[in-house]
C-alpha cells in the first residue's frame, strides 16, 4: 500500500476486492477497548449482588437461576443479529458506532429499573417486609432483559470494531482482545469495590426508601456509578475514534457480491445457518472449547457470592448478619480475582510466546480452572468443620484460615479468567479474517458457544443443586469437570493460529 492508497486484489475482470487497511494507531484501540470498564463494571454488580438481591425480593435458589435465562437467550439473538447488522451497517456514523451508542442508552435504562424495581413494585401495591414482591419482580425481569440486549450490542460490535482497526494482522487483533481483558478487569475492580463497600447508599441519600433496604440502597448507587462510567467512556470512545478507516459502502457491496458467489441476499437466520453449515474446522473446534469452558465457569459466575454467604460464611438468604457478610466478603474476592485478571491479560501475549502458543495456554489454565473449581469442596468442608458459636449460641463467621482460603481462591480463578476474556475471541477473529469472513457475524457465531451452555446451566443449575440438597457444590463440580475436558481438546484438537498473512478471499460459506 504505497504512498497510503489502498491495495486491490483482482480477481476477475469485472470483480476486485479491497485488501485490509493497514492496523490503527494503538491509542485507538485503547480508547475503544476501554468501554469493556463500563459494561463490565455493570456486569460485576450483577454477578456478585444481583443473585442475592432477587432472593430477597422473593424468588427462592432453585428458581433464581431461570432468571439468569435472560443473558443466553438475548445473546444468541441478539449478538449475531446485532453482528449481521454492522457488517452490514452504511450509517454515516460508522458500521459499529451506531449500535455502541444505542446500547449505552439501552444499558442506562435498564438499570434504572432493576435499581427502581422495589420501589416500583411498592408502588404498584407489593407489601413490605419479607416474602415475595411479584410487582418488583416483574419490573427487575424486564430490566434485566434489557441489559442482558443492551451489553450484546456493546460487547460484539466493540470486539468487531477492534478487529476492524486491528487491520487483519493476528498480532494486533491478541493485543486489541488483551486490552479489551484488561479493561474488562479494571470494570471488575470498580464494580466489585463498590459491591463491597456497604454504606455508598449514604452518597445518594435518596436511594434508601421504605420499599428499598440499605442492602437495595447500596445497588441502586451502584448502578448510578455505572451509568456514569459507561456513558463517559462510551462518549469518549466514539467522539475520537471514527471509522473513516474502514471501506466505503460501494467496496463493502462488492465484497458481498464476491462472499455470496452469485447468489441472492439471503436473510438474517439464513445467512447464521449457513455460516454454521459451512464453518471451518478450526472453528468447529473453538466453538466445543468455548463451550466447555462456559459450562464451567457460569455455575461459579451464577453462585460465587451465594457460596461465600452460605457454604463459607454459613448464613441464611435474609440473614442480615452472615449471609451479608458472606456477600461482601464475596464481592472482595471478585475485587482481587479481577485485580490478578488485570496483571495477567497484559501478559497473555507474552505468555502464550513462552509457553508455545495461544491454545497450549488456554488448554493448561483451563486445568488451573479445573483444580479451583474442585477446590470448593475443601473450603466448604473446612468452613464446616471449623463452625463456632459464640457464648449466646449465635453461629460465627468462619475462621480467619477458612477466610483466607476462600479468598485465595477466588484470586487463583483470574489466572485462567483473563485467557477465556482474549484469546477464544482472538482466535476467532483471526480465524475468521483469514477465511475473509465478517467480523461482526463471525462473533456472533462464536456467542452461540457461550450463550447455549448459560442457558443449559440456568435451566438445570437450581434443580441440579437441589437435588443435593441446595447447596451450590454441584454445580461446581459439574463445572470442573467440563474444564478438564476443555483443557483436554484444546491441546489435542485445536489448531494453533497461523502467523499474520493477507486474508483469503471469501466465496462464500462463513461470512
Amino acid at each position: 500500500m504505497e504512498n497510503g492508497t489502498k491495495g486491490k486484489l483482482t480477481v476477475s475482470s469485472s470483480l476486485q476486492v479491497e485488501q485490509p487497511l493497514a492496523p490503527s494507531k494503538l491509542w485507538k484501540i485503547i480508547v475503544v477497548a476501554s468501554i469493556a470498564a463500563g459494561v463490565q463494571f455493570g456486569w460485576a454488580l450483577q454477578l456478585s449482588l444481583l443473585t442475592p438481591y432477587v432472593q430477597l425480593l422473593g424468588i427462592p435458589h432453585r428458581f433464581s437461576s431461570f432468571i439468569w435465562l435472560c443473558g443466553p437467550i438475548s445473546g444468541m439473538i441478539v449478538q449475531p443479529v446485532v453482528g449481521y447488522y454492522s457488517d452490514n451497517c452504511s450509517s454515516r456514523f460508522g458500521r459499529r458506532r451506531p449500535f455502541i451508542a444505542a446500547g449505552a442508552a439501552l444499558v442506562t435504562i435498564a438499570v434504572f429499573l432493576i435499581g427502581f424495581a422495589a420501589d416500583l413494585g411498592h408502588a404498584s401495591g407489593d407489601p413490605l417486609g419479607k416474602g415475595s414482591k411479584p410487582r418488583a419482580i416483574a419490573v427487575f425481569v424486564v430490566g434485566f432483559w434489557i441489559l442482558d440486549v443492551a451489553n450484546n450490542m456493546l460487547q460484539g460490535p466493540c470486539r468487531a470494531l477492534l478487529a476492524d482497526l486491528s487491520g487483519g494482522k493476528s498480532g494486533r487483533m491478541r493485543t486489541a482482545n488483551a486490552f479489551f481483558s484488561f479493561f474488562m478487569a479494571v470494570g471488575n475492580i470498580l464494580g466489585y469495590a463498590a459491591g463491597s463497600y456497604s454504606h455508598l447508599f449514604k452518597v445518594f441519600p435518596f436511594s434508601k426508601t421504605k420499599a428499598c433496604d440499605m442492602y437495595c440502597a447500596n445497588l441502586k448507587s451502584c448502578f448510578f456509578i455505572a451509568i456514569f462510567l459507561l456513558l463517559s467512556l462510551t462518549t469518549i470512545a466514539l467522539t475520537l475514534v471514527r471509522e473513516n478507516e474502514l471501506p466505503d459502502k460501494e467496496e463493502q457491496e462488492i465484497d458481498e457480491k464476491l462472499a455470496g458467489a452469485g447468489k441472492s441476499k439471503v436473510p438474517f437466520f439464513g445467512e447464521i445457518f449457513g455460516a454454521l453449515k459451512d464453518l471451518p474446522r478450526p472453528m468447529w473446534i473453538l466453538l466445543l472449547v468455548t463451550c466447555l469452558n462456559w459450562i464451567a465457569w457460569f455455575p461459579f459466575f451464577l453462585y460465587d457470592t451465594d457460596w461465600m454467604a452460605k457454604e463459607v460464611f454459613g448464613g441464611q438468604v435474609g440473614d442480615a448478619r452472615l449471609y451479608d457478610l458472606g456477600v461482601r466478603a464475596g464481592a472482595l474476592g471478585l475485587l482481587l480475582q479481577s485485580v490478578v485478571l488485570g496483571f495477567m491479560s497484559l501478559g497473555v501475549e507474552f505468555l502464550g510466546k513462552k509457553i508455545g502458543g495461544a491454545k497450549r495456554l488456554w488448554g493448561i489454565l483451563n486445568f488451573v480452572l479445573a483444580i479451583c473449581l474442585a477446590m470448593t469442596i475443601l473450603v466448604t468442608k473446612m468452613a464446616e468443620k471449623s463452625r463456632q458459636h459464640d457464648a449466646t449460641g449465635t453461629l460465627m463467621g468462619p475462621t480467619t484460615g477458612v477466610k483466607i482460603g476462600a479468598l485465595l481462591l477466588f484470586a487463583a480463578l483470574g489466572i485462567p479468567l483473563a485467557v477465556t476474556f482474549s484469546i477464544p475471541f482472538a482466535l476467532a477473529s483471526i480465524f475468521s479474517s483469514n477465511a475473509g469472513s465478517g467480523q461482526g457475524l463471525s462473533l456472533g457465531v462464536l456467542n452461540l458457544a457461550i450463550v447455549v451452555p448459560q442457558m443449559l446451566v440456568s435451566l438445570v443449575g437450581g434443580p441440579w443443586d437441589d437435588l443435593f440438597g441446595g447447596g451450590n457444590l454441584p454445580g461446581f463440580v459439574v463445572g470442573a469437570v467440563a474444564a478438564a475436558a476443555s483443557g483436554v481438546l484444546a491441546l489435542t484438537l485445536l489448531p494453533s493460529p497461523p502467523a499474520d498473512a493477507k486474508p483469503a478471499v471469501a466465496m462464500g460459506g462463513f461470512h
